[in-house]
């Protein structure tokens, strides 16, 4: 794999990213540094994590995703120089009283030393907005509703404390996630108007049953030089085909577990039928549905890195070796047939 140029920061980093947010929940931490060598090893050099994980997000498990990989880099000295570490701030408590109640500049520098401590390092490479802290529909809601709108933190008072942390080394990088088209304009246009740090990149969702980045923040982020780094590319795992006979039930995957989940834009039935056709897709073009869904993502002009989320090595593997996957012309034109039909159930 080649490495790619997050926006105008940089920084190097290889097209798949391993997201860590099953790190402390559904993966003990021993299994976790096997999994983070393996990923090591095999060349990937990008990881991905945030204060409010592990997932599905709990009082107690709070942070323990980043305590897991500080440990690891503990255990392996001279790993930390050989990878670009991410991790996010998270935004206004979303039924997480646990977590601060505004993304205010003193909780903004008071979470990225906590996640330094956690993390045992000195620096954050990437450090990004986990979500706005502006009222705006996020995480499945698709329609703005301004009775909504509340006093919080300017755009500039964040940029401020981002600025903060940069001056002082402790991050390298900026970033946002779960952003609009107007935010991220917002947050490119007042950064280069104060001198202030540019946002490299942002994290969304982008997968075969959520393709609401081609909605219009493509061409802003394209307009503007800003990276994106596509996550849940396989859908929470629908587009594994492992929930197309028995559905969202069992213990074989998060969405079969969660109850939360299920209720998440990914539980919608019309996410799941979707997911059922692009999974036939794959398997008449003699592939399977992960490596079609994956393959979408990883060769996408689109998209600058893919985050991959996985609980065992056998799945690691599975998600990286899905890298020689092409798709033809042919094939994409077909996906398309499908999402013009069905659109982005899973937005």
């Amino acid at each position: 794999m080649n490495h790619v140029t997050l926006g105008q920061s940089g920084l190097q980093v290889t097209p798949i990213c391993l997201g860590t947010m099953t790190f402390g929940e559904q993966v003990n931490e021993a299994d976790a540094h096997t999994i983070l060598d393996r990923s090591l090893a095999r060349g990937v050099n990008f990881i991905d994590a945030a204060e409010m994980y592990s997932v599905p997000a709990k009082a107690e498990t709070c942070g323990s995703t980043e305590t897991i990989i500080g440990n690891w880099f503990a255990k392996n000295p001279g790993a930390r120089q050989k990878v670009v570490l991410a991790t996010k701030v998270a935004g206004p408590a979303r039924g997480m009283p646990w977590i601060r109640g505004e993304v205010s500049k003193a909780g903004i520098i008071e979470a990225c030393e906590g996640s330094l401590k956690r993390l045992q390092t000195d620096v954050i490479d990437l450090y990004q907005i986990h979500w706005p802290a502006r009222n705006t529909p996020v995480f499945g809601a698709i329609y703005f509703d301004g009775s909504k709108d509340r006093p919080m933190p300017s755009i500039e008072v964040q940029l401020e404390a981002l600025a903060e942390l940069v001056k002082a080394g402790k991050v390298r990088a900026i970033g946002l996630s779960n952003e609009s088209p107007y935010g991220v304009h917002e947050f490119v246009r007042i950064a280069d108007q104060m001198g202030l740090p540019r946002a490299a990149t942002v994290q969304n969702p982008y997968c075969l049953i959520n393709r609401a980045y081609e909605n219009g923040l493509d061409e802003t982020c394209h307009r503007l030089g800003v990276s994106l780094l596509a996550y849940s590319p396989l859908g929470f795992g629908l587009l594994t085909g492992k929930y197309d006979d028995t559905g969202l039930v069992g213990d074989h995957g998060r969405m079969a577990l969660y109850d939360s989940m299920k209720a998440q834009r990914w539980g919608r039935p019309e996410a799941l039928a979707a997911a059922k056709r692009y999974n036939a897709l794959a398997r008449e073009h003699g592939m399977t549905p992960a490596q079609l869904a994956l393959a979408f993502c990883y060769h996408h002009p689109k998209v600058a890195s893919t985050i991959i989320g996985v609980t065992s090595l056998a799945q690691l593997d599975q998600c990286l070796d899905a890298w020689e996957t092409a798709l033809s012309p042919e094939l994409l034109k077909e996906i398309d047939k499908i999402r013009w039909e069905l659109r982005d159930p899973a937005q």
